[in-house]
């Protein structure tokens, strides 16, 4: 009687051999959870070499040396438009730009930029400022985007600085689409033509101001 009792209480334990025991389980799916897992796996991937793909196409070619001309030894009038990435992922895709004059003689440069943060500081976000434009961007080294030199390049410097100052934006600042401070180099090339700047497709925001602009 012990060991008919013993059988019977193995056999509803489950215990190996058991028949209901295999048959409640589901072969396939620790497999189809693995197909899955590949295929979540192989997606990110893909979404990451795109990613990668797409921010070397942004990057924005050098046209030389991002210095600048030293005044002491640089007579003659400049004009020089950098860019640099902006700060942390985001600069993959996007970079900040600025532009440089110097007048005929001059002694330093003028700067200028637009800066969201200044906007609460200041009460605008337009930034004219004088020293060397050539320093790195919050640790983003900058590269040189354009530059003039010597014949007509004095004028254009006055040109610059006049439609910097008539920026109609200058209480407004939206990073994506706009306006931003790319949208407001886009503003000195497009008030003053006669300069020839294109601003790279990482510039974001110029798009923003070519479809907003007034002049």
């Amino acid at each position: 009687m012990s060991g008919t009792k013993s059988t019977i209480s193995d056999s509803r334990d489950g215990q190996p051999g058991d028949k209901r025991a295999t048959e409640g389980a589901d072969p396939v799916k620790p497999s189809r959870r693995k197909r899955n897992v590949m295929t979540v796996l192989l997606l990110l991937a893909a979404c990451i070499a795109g990613l990668i793909a797409t921010a070397a196409l942004l990057k924005p070619t050098s046209i030389g040396p991002a210095v600048a001309p030293n005044p002491a030894t640089t007579p003659e009038a400049v004009i020089q438009v950098y860019g640099a990435d902006v700060w942390g992922v985001r600069g993959h895709f996007a970079i900040h730009t600025w532009v440089a004059t110097k007048a005929e003689d001059a002694e330093t440069y003028n700067i200028y930029q637009v800066i969201g943060w200044h906007l609460r500081r200041h009460g605008t976000v337009l930034s004219i400022t004088q020293g060397l434009p050539d320093r790195p961007w919050f640790r983003s080294p900058p590269i040189l985007l354009f530059e003039k030199r010597g014949d007509g390049a004095e004028r254009l410097a006055h040109a610059i600085h006049q439609a910097a100052l008539d920026y109609p934006h200058e209480a407004e600042y939206t990073m994506w689409p706009g306006p931003n401070s790319n949208s407001f180099t886009e503003w000195i090339a497009l008030q003053v033509p006669e300069l020839g700047l294109k601003l790279p497709t990482k510039a974001i925001g110029k798009s923003w101001m070519q479809g907003n602009h007034t002049p």
